[in-house]
Order: structure tokens, then sequence, then C-alpha cells
């Protein structure tokens, strides 16, 4: 073949390449998306997903298959993210303790977010609220750093676990607090609870769901919320911020991500797509019901957010010497 028509051919080849691969973007999704899921059945992270699931199936004529992939506290499921290739067919719904604590507890591990993902949008929040047992003599916030700088070391906080989100909370809250509490971790959520309502430890950051009930009861005591904004859930009940300590925000977030690399025409039609399902009157509720706070507002708003998230966790884990044990 002469040099001309061997540069045509391989040109033409060039060409039609690149218009197949275009055409590609523009069809999808052309074939199922898995959702990949770093929690077991019945998470707030799963229960979310099955919700968005099927309303983007509907929007897009494709399934959107939920996957859950438990383990290490996602870091099973991240790896995996990791390993898929970047044309939008594997989503991620990571949170603040896959990604950015994850990061903080473990500086060595595998994957970074903002290197190894391509991160599409913010879904949703997750506010905790302070609990104490009604048998502590503190009937609010103010009472309650009072209560602990008078006895430095006596009272005890629980936790789901060494690193948990309820663990680096309560650190955040005691530096900016002034306070030294002793902390007690338990193995998830639940078994957290039950110790503040038996009286095992006298505080703890709790998801709003898991303590709704104790608190409408009285069997709880809620001192404030986590975050910048009151919960719907518990809108009579104070911020952090509102009670004296401006700026307060902490709480897990639930992620849309991707492994790097994915087109921007993907990644747009995907934020438009999850960020109409998450405003939709029946998921609204649902959310509401689970505790959750609409936290979609775009790609550039959510890449910003997971840059603040790795400081405020990479602080959390130096405030406490560098471990979490």
């Amino acid at each position: 073949m002469r040099p001309v028509r061997m540069m045509a051919f391989w040109l033409a080849a060039i060409l039609s390449a690149g218009f197949a691969h275009a055409q590609g973007r523009d069809a999808y999704p052309s074939r199922p998306v898995r959702m990949i899921i770093p929690a077991a059945p019945g998470g707030n992270p799963d229960v979310l997903a099955r919700l968005l699931a099927k309303r983007l199936a509907d929007t897009f004529g494709q399934p959107f298959v939920v996957e859950n992939m438990p383990g290490a506290g996602g870091v099973v499921a991240a790896e995996a993210v990791v390993k898929t290739l970047p044309d939008g067919y594997a989503l991620f719904l990571g949170d603040s303790g896959a990604l950015a604590i994850n990061v903080a507890v473990n500086p060595d591990i595998s994957f970074h977010p903002l290197r190894d993902f391509t991160l599409i949008t913010a879904l949703a929040s997750v506010p905790t609220v302070l609990v104490v047992n009604p048998s502590v003599p503190a009937a609010s916030l103010q009472e309650f750093v009072a209560l602990a700088g008078a006895r430095p070391g006596q009272l005890a906080f629980g936790s789901a676990g060494n690193g948990s989100i309820h663990h680096l909370t309560m650190a955040i809250f005691a530096s900016r607090a002034g306070i030294e509490l002793l902390h007690v971790p338990y193995k998830g959520g639940t078994a957290l609870v039950a110790a503040v309502l038996g009286g095992e430890v006298q505080s703890g950051w709790s998801g709003i769901p898991n303590v709704l009930q104790a608190i409408r009861t009285g069997r709880l005591r809620a001192l404030c919320i986590s975050t910048a904004k009151r919960s719907a859930s518990l809108p009579e009940v104070p911020t952090a911020a509102e009670l004296g300590f401006p700026g307060f925000d902490v709480a897990t977030t639930i992620g849309l991500q991707a492994v790097a690399g994915v087109a921007p025409e993907i990644v747009a039609r995907l934020q438009a797509a999850f960020a109409s399902a998450l405003r939709e009157p029946d998921i609204a509720e649902r959310m509401a019901n689970l505790g959750m706070e609409l936290a979609e507002n775009g790609t550039e708003s959510y890449v910003r957010y997971v840059r603040q998230d790795l400081e405020r966790y990479a602080a959390a884990v130096k405030l406490l010497g560098g471990k979490v044990q």
C-alpha cells in the first residue's frame, strides 16, 4: 500500500473509532448499569439506591442494578469500583466513611477519592443528634459542656466503633468545647443507642431514626443536631452552631461516584437524572423518614465538598493523635 493511501486508511480508521466512541456516549446507557453499595441490604445507602434505581430505569430505559458489597467500612466496594472501566456502567454510592474517613484513618489505603474517582454529585446527608440519658444532670448543650468540663474524663460517650462518624463527630465537638470524654466503642449504631438508653454510657451522637421514638417518649434527651441546618425530623432541636459553636457542621454524606476518567457528557447526564429523581415527592418523603437531607447541588459543589470532607476528617484523626483506637 502506498504511503498516501496508507495514511488515508489509518486516518479513516481513527475517525471511525472516534465517531463510534462518541455514538456510544450519546447512546448512554445502552445496557444495564451497576450501582455498587458499600453496605449490606437495609442500610441507608442501600435503601436510597433502591429508591433511585427504579426511577432511573424509567428515565433511561435500562435497568439500574443494585449490588451490595459490604466490607472493611467501604474499602472492599471502593477498590472494586476503581478496577472498573470508565464508561459509566459501574456507579458507586460511597459516603463520607467509605471515602474521607477511610483515607484519614489509613493514609496508605490503595485509593484516593480525588485521584481515583469521578465525583458526580452529592445525594443525601445524614445528620446525627447528640443524645444523653435522662439521668445526666444536663438539660441543655451548655449544661452538658459545663458538666463534662467539671468532670474531665469521667463522662462516657458511645460510638458505632473506632473511626466511625459518631466517634469523629464527638472528637471534633469535644475539641471545640474544650472537654474530655471517655470513648466507649460499640459494634454498630443499634448497640450504641442501647448503651445510652441503658446508662452504660452517658451520651452519644446517633442517626436520628435510631433515637427518634426514644426522644419523643422521654427515654433520651436530645441536645443538638450536628449539621448547620435543623433537621426536618427534629425541627425543635437546635443545631450546635445555634448554641455557641458557629460553623459546626458534621454529617456523613452519600454521594455518587464512578472510576476516574468517565466522559463529561455521561457525568452531566447522570447528575441531571439523579438530581431530578431525588426531588420527586415520594423519594423526598422516604428520605425524610430515613433521617436524610437532600444534599444534591451539582458536580462542582460536590467536588468542593469532598475536598472539605477530607480536610475535616484528617483534622479529626489528628485530634486523636493520629489513632482511632
